[in-house]
């Protein structure tokens, strides 16, 4: 089966950012994530949450609790784009940003391990999820932390949205230039080019 989500953003928090679809159509926008169910594939498909985490928590995904969770989901993306379209961040968004960033940090248990020389002589501090993977809300949390590595790296700059009226999905251009104008140049690009074609006739 295809994966549920495109993922064409060359970032997990800004694929985030689209799985709300269509936000700026006229007929509404679209909600890619109407489940926790739907947020668990994503964070597992995006890899910010390991399969045997999700494993975990599928059997609570249609609990009250997963569903406030979900809320919580959808109260962060929309503090993350509005930072990302309007390149600026409101004291409302940047509160909830810091929130659910905090509460990430509070989560995660420092770790001694090997970063993976060929000789496994070498170790390294890192971070983890330990006991807090059985907990509903670490897809929010992983999605926090993503969006504040974005937010706080220098990379932020690049974030673009694409020229497509109808789709301006948000991405990070890693062009060599940083010229990408279309989230996917074979959807939106061609699309654009075949009514400026039709425009012309």
């Amino acid at each position: 089966m295809p994966p549920p989500f495109q993922l064409l953003a060359s970032h997990p928090a800004l694929d985030f950012v689209n799985t709300l679809d269509n936000r700026f159509v006229d007929s509404g926008p679209s909600e890619l994530l109407p489940r926790y169910a739907d947020l668990l594939a994503f964070v597992e498909q995006t890899a910010l949450v390991s399969t045997r985490a999700v494993n975990g928590l599928t059997d609570r995904a249609d609990s009250p609790r997963a569903r406030k969770v979900l809320a919580q989901a959808h109260t962060l993306r929309e503090a993350l784009a509005a930072v990302v379209y309007a390149s600026a961040a409101t004291a409302d968004s940047m509160s909830v940003l810091e929130t659910a960033c905090k509460a990430a940090q509070q989560h995660q248990e420092l770790e001694w391990k090997r970063n993976g020389t060929t000789d496994g002589s070498a170790w390294q501090a890192g971070w983890k999820w330990g006991r807090s993977e059985t907990e509903l809300e670490l897809p929010v949390w992983a999605l926090a932390k993503s969006a504040m590595e974005l937010l706080t790296s220098p990379v932020v700059q690049h974030v673009r949205t694409c020229k497509s009226d109808t789709c301006r999905w948000v991405f990070l251009d890693t062009s060599k230039n940083h010229s990408r104008r279309w989230c996917d140049m074979k959807i939106c690009g061609n699309r654009m080019k075949a009514r400026r074609f039709q425009a012309r006739q």
